[in-house]
């Protein structure tokens, strides 16, 4: 087996880490719950894979390195994007939460099948 790079090295650590702490996401967005996919997973991404070819697993780590680098600017906009939501009772302004709140409240039979677009015709009325 090839040794790995410092980069493949540090990639792997990061993948595991975040699967410790059950903050490892497939690409469908369900958590990894089975150590055997987490490790799969980071080689993938470190460029380490035996399944790969060099050439496949070259580009893998550099863009994994590239989503790496801007990762915390990334996720910084997001929790700000979250933050700076307005909240209201608009079906354009409130999120499926506030309206679900505001469904129970009011004690809205049904509230709890509803999309967001019901809830918010729901409240309306």
């Amino acid at each position: 087996m090839a040794k790995q790079t410092e980069p493949q090295k540090e990639t792997v650590e990061r993948v595991m880490r975040a699967f410790k702490h059950g903050d490892l996401e497939r690409n469908d967005g369900r958590k990894v719950k089975n150590p055997k996919q987490a490790i799969a997973i980071a080689l993938s991404e470190a460029g380490a894979s035996s399944e790969q070819s060099p050439r496949e697993n070259r580009e893998r780590l550099t863009s994994t390195k590239a989503k790496e680098r801007k990762g915390r600017a990334a996720r910084a906009e997001k929790r700000n994007k979250r933050a700076s939501r307005p909240k209201g009772d608009g079906a354009g302004e409130a999120t499926k939460a506030d309206l679900y709140a505001e469904a129970r409240k009011r004690d809205i039979p049904g509230r709890s099948k509803m999309s967001r677009d019901e809830l918010a015709r729901a409240l309306r009325r």
